[in-house]
């Protein structure tokens, strides 16, 4: 089992910034893809963003193109999620999760739902 503990989520005004942290254990294998996953009350979990080992490749979804940028720290066994202009629309629950066989592209896209998932930190943006 893989535990994945989430930080940095908050409340923050319309056009504002927060940086999202997931720990992943010592043993995790950091060749498994990672990503952030989001909940909102008005619509079904969706991936947000998605990150290979080693960062060599990178997805987002077209919503928070431009605005979210996802990365890693394999030594560190962490992947965040950066998110600037943040719009109300965004605020929700989100989720760190990883994959040993997805890539980010079909964790991203929904191809099935991740093996590991982390509790979930709250993100709510007001205007």
């Amino acid at each position: 089992q893989v535990q994945l503990v989430e930080s940095g989520g908050g409340s923050v005004q319309a056009g504002g910034s927060l940086t999202l942290s997931c720990a992943a254990p010592e043993y995790f294998d950091s060749s498994y893809s990672m990503g952030w996953f989001r909940q909102t009350p008005y619509k079904a979990r969706e991936g947000v963003a998605g990150i290979e080992t080693k960062g060599d490749k990178t997805v987002v979804r077209d919503s928070v193109k431009g605005r979210f940028t996802i990365s890693r720290d394999d030594a560190k066994k962490t992947v965040h999620l950066q998110m600037n202009s943040l719009k109300p629309e965004d605020s929700g629950w989100y989720y760190c999760a990883a994959d040993p066989v997805l890539g980010p592209y079909s964790l991203v896209g929904g191809l099935r739902a991740p093996d590991y998932w982390g509790q979930g930190t709250q993100v709510t943006v007001s205007s």
